[in-house]
């Protein structure tokens, strides 16, 4: 415990390397540095673009030419 006191520094540079590292007290497991995981992919994005897109009232609805281009109306 007290060298980790003492490198507490030096261990986070190790672990921001990818390091996992296990800090015991009198020989037993007492704490565990593992390195921060970063967000990413949908998490990150999750509200970013929230008060900046509008969506229509017409979203739903198709043009008519498009409607029927696609088989949707007869």
């Amino acid at each position: 415990m007290h060298d980790a006191k003492t490198n507490l520094s030096k261990l986070v540079e190790r672990v921001e390397g990818g390091e996992e590292i296990v800090i015991t007290r009198r020989g037993e497991p007492a704490a565990r540095l593992v390195p921060e995981r970063r967000k990413g992919g949908f998490a990150a994005l999750a509200g970013a673009w929230r008060g900046r897109v509008r969506i229509g009232d017409d979203f739903d609805q198709l043009p008519d030419d498009l409607s029927e281009s696609l088989g949707a109306r007869p």
